[in-house]
């Protein structure tokens, strides 16, 4: 069996492990791993059913399912489906290679953007304007940003000042922001029903607290009393930063994010 195995079995094998990974990272940043991963274990468990050992009722149950499936994974996928083949008939991002160059570029947009992030909490701490930034790091915030108003914008010290700025139309709620751009502003985030939590915390602390012990992502958090700056992140608090401090925690989560 070995013996057979040629150059062109080898490219075979390749080109689907690599449409695996695509497909993988499309359903990772879609929020639908889950549905992923049990797509991957019904079909090598029809695999073995139909193919290996050749149980011919459950065999014949499971090959109607997968015809079936098909037609209802394009209509429960649309989106991703339409944005795969956009991406594929891209000339400028066509190539083997636009799989896995996007981390790189990726990583450098999150790098640039720390620096306007600490200077604009430094600021708005001053001025004491109450302010949350939620950070997107593995787990995607998709019904988190569909809360909100659509920005798409690089992160700058400016624009977050402005979106805080007391009578701006979208100071509350907090901004997202993905990959080094802000995706968002006015979002809604779940509210922690930790009893823990001190009371001296206000709504602000509470919301950033919830969406960290539901996800990785990193909240930061201007009290609009205090001007304290505080970070959550893994359901716990790094409280009373200063600029130093708030690079630190930065550098260190969002680089450990890049590793991922």
């Amino acid at each position: 069996m070995f013996l057979d195995f040629t150059v062109k079995d080898f490219i075979d094998i390749l080109l689907v492990a690599m449409l695996l990974y695509y497909f993988y990272r499309l359903m990772k940043d879609s929020g639908s791993l889950n549905i992923f991963g049990g797509i991957l274990i019904f079909f090598f468990s029809w695999i073995v059913v139909s193919k290996i050992l050749q149980m011919r009722l459950l065999g014949s149950i499971m090959d109607q399912l997968m015809s079936i499936g098909t037609i209802a994974l394009v209509v429960i996928f649309h989106d991703e489906v339409r944005g795969f083949f956009k991406r594929l008939g891209s000339k400028r991002r066509f190539g083997l290679w636009s799989l896995f160059a996007s981390r790189t570029n990726k990583q450098s947009d999150i790098d640039n953007a720390i620096l306007p992030l600490v200077m604009s909490c430094i600021s708005m701490a001053q001025q004491k304007v109450g302010a949350l930034i939620v950070i997107e790091r593995n787990d995607p915030l998709n019904e988190v940003i569909k809360t909100g108003e659509t920005i798409d914008a690089l992160v700058g010290q400016r624009l977050i000042e402005s979106i805080f700025f007391t009578n701006a139309p979208l100071h509350d709620g907090a901004i997202v922001i993905r990959g080094g751009r802000v995706v968002a502003a006015q979002c809604i985030l779940p509210v922690s029903k930790n009893l823990d939590i001190p009371k001296r915390l206000g709504l602000r602390h509470r919301a950033a607290m919830g969406l960290s012990e539901d996800t990785d992502a990193i909240a930061i958090i201007v009290s609009e009393e205090t001007g304290a700056i505080s970070v959550a992140r893994q359901g716990k608090f790094l409280l009373n930063l200063d600029a130093r401090k708030l690079e630190d925690v930065l550098v260190k989560e969002l680089s450990e994010t890049a590793q991922a």
